[in-house]
C-alpha cells in the first residue's frame, strides 16, 4: 500500500494565544490553515461555479453526505468517478457524515445503538444510516476528508442524555474506523479509493465540560488523522462555546488538524482561531446573501433595504472583489427586488470573498506576529458580535 497521502504541518504559532498557521496536504492539493470551507450541500456551493470559487480563494469545500445519499445517490456519484469529477472540482473536498441531519431532522428519525432510521425530507421514504453505512457512502463519494458518524445533541439537553449520546458517538467512531480500515484493505479500485481518504473523529458532549473532555480523550484514544469539534453553535451563548473550546482543544493532538463544525461568523472565526482551530465551515455567508445581506469590513449591509435604492457606491468600499469593482449597491438591490438570479450570485460571490479574505488576513497577521492587534482592530470596528 502507498504511504498515507495526508500530512499536517504547523508553520507559525502566535505567542499570545493558541492560534497557529499550517498546511494540510491532501491528494487534491494543499489547504493553508486556518481556513474557511464554503458549504456545497448538494455538491455545489449555491450560485457559484467551481472556477468562481477558485477566484474568491476557496481551497477546500464541504459537501453533505445525507443529501447526496438521498439525491442523486452515492452510487451514481461513484460511477461518475467520484464527487470531484461529478462536480468538476479538482481541489480538496470534505464530506460530513450526516450526523447533523440526525440532529436537525429530529421529528423524522429514531436513534438506536445500531444507527439512525429516518424518513426522507424529500418523499417520506424510510432509510437507515449507521456508522458503517455513513462511512461506505462517503467512500463512494470519494471526498478527501470523511467524517465519523456522530450525534449532535440539542441545546439544552439533560446530563444523562448528553452522557449517553457522547458514549454512543464514541462507539460509533470506533466502528467507523474499523469500517474504513476494512475498505482500505479491499483489493482494486475500492481499496485504492478508501486509502486516499482521511477519516476524522468528532468530539461531542453538548455543553457539559466533563463530557466534552471525556469525548476528546476517548476519540483521541481511538486514533484519527484529524479531529472535529461538533455539537456547538446550536443555540448556546458564544461565550459558553468559547469556554468549551478552551477546555477541549488542549486535549487534541497538536500535530493534527482541528475542525470546528458549523461556525462561520467573523467574530467566531477569530475566537476559534485564537483557541487553536484550523478549519471551519458554515452556510452563513451564502444564506445571508440569499436574503440580501452582505458582509463588509464595516459590518453587515442589508443591501435589499430601500435605503440603498439610489446608492451608487460599491457593496463594500474597502473590498476589491469582482462585485465591488463592477457593481453598485443600487444595481444589486434592483436585481434582488426583481428576483433576478444575478443578484443572488453577486451577493454570494461577495460574501464568500469577504470571509475567505478575512482568513487570508488572519493567516498573514499570524505570520507577522500581529494577530492580537488584528483581532482588537476588528472588534473596534465591528463590536463584539458581528
Amino acid at each position: 500500500m502507498e504511504p498515507f497521502p495526508f500530512s499536517f504541518t504547523v508553520e507559525t504559532r502566535d505567542k499570545a494565544t493558541a492560534a497557529r498557521t499550517g498546511v494540510f496536504r491532501t491528494p487534491h492539493g494543499e489547504v493553508h490553515t486556518p481556513a474557511f470551507m464554503p458549504v456545497g450541500t448538494q455538491g455545489t456551493v449555491k450560485a457559484m461555479s467551481p472556477d468562481e470559487l477558485k477566484t474568491v480563494g476557496a481551497e477546500i469545500i464541504l459537501a453533505n453526505t445525507y443529501h447526496l445519499y438521498l439525491r442523486p445517490g452515492h452510487e451514481l456519484v461513484r460511477r461518475a468517478g467520484g464527487l470531484h469529477r461529478f462536480m468538476n472540482w479538482d481541489r480538496p473536498i470534505l464530506t460530513d457524515s450526516g450526523g447533523y441531519q440526525v440532529f436537525s431532522l429530529s421529528s423524522r428519525r429514531v436513534i438506536e445503538e445500531g444507527g439512525v432510521t429516518f424518513r426522507s425530507h424529500l418523499d417520506g421514504s424510510e432509510h437507515f444510516l449507521g456508522p458503517e453505512e455513513a462511512t461506505a457512502v462517503q467512500e463512494a463519494l470519494g471526498a478527501d476528508v470523511i467524517m465519523a458518524f456522530d450525534e449532535c445533541v440539542a441545546y439544552p439537553s439533560d446530563h444523562d442524555y448528553v452522557k449517553a449520546s457522547a458514549e454512543r458517538t464514541a462507539r460509533w467512531a470506533a466502528r467507523c474506523k474499523e469500517a474504513h480500515e476494512r475498505a482500505m484493505a479491499q483489493p482494486g479500485e475500492a481499496g485504492e479509493r478508501a486509502s486516499k481518504q482521511a477519516l476524522f473523529g468528532i468530539v461531542q458532549g453538548g455543553t457539559d465540560p466533563g463530557q466534552r473532555a471525556w469525548s476528546a480523550r476517548t476519540t483521541v484514544g481511538i486514533g484519527f488523522p484529524g479531529y472535529a469539534v461538533g455539537g456547538l453553535s446550536v443555540g448556546e451563548p458564544k461565550p459558553l462555546m468559547y469556554e468549551l473550546l478552551e477546555g477541549t482543544i488542549p486535549l487534541l493532538p497538536d500535530d493534527r488538524p482541528r475542525y470546528l463544525m458549523g461556525v462561520g461568523s467573523p467574530d467566531a472565526l477569530l475566537e476559534g482561531v485564537a483557541r487553536g482551530i484550523d478549519l471551519f465551515d458554515c452556510v452563513l455567508p451564502t444564506r445571508l446573501a440569499r436574503h440580501g445581506t452582505v458582509m463588509t469590513w464595516r459590518g453587515r449591509v442589508p443591501v435589499r433595504d430601500a435605503s440603498y435604492a439610489r446608492d451608487l457606491g460599491p457593496l463594500d468600499p474597502d473590498c476589491d472583489c469582482y462585485v465591488c469593482r463592477n457593481y453598485s449597491r443600487a444595481y444589486v438591490r434592483h436585481l434582488l427586488k426583481a428576483n433576478e438570479i444575478l443578484g443572488l450570485r453577486l451577493t454570494t460571490w461577495h460574501n464568500l470573498h469577504f470571509l475567505l479574505s478575512l482568513m487570508d488576513r488572519v493567516r498573514q497577521a499570524l505570520r507577522e506576529g500581529r494577530f492580537e492587534a488584528f483581532r482588537r482592530e476588528f472588534y473596534r470596528v465591528h463590536g463584539e458580535d458581528f
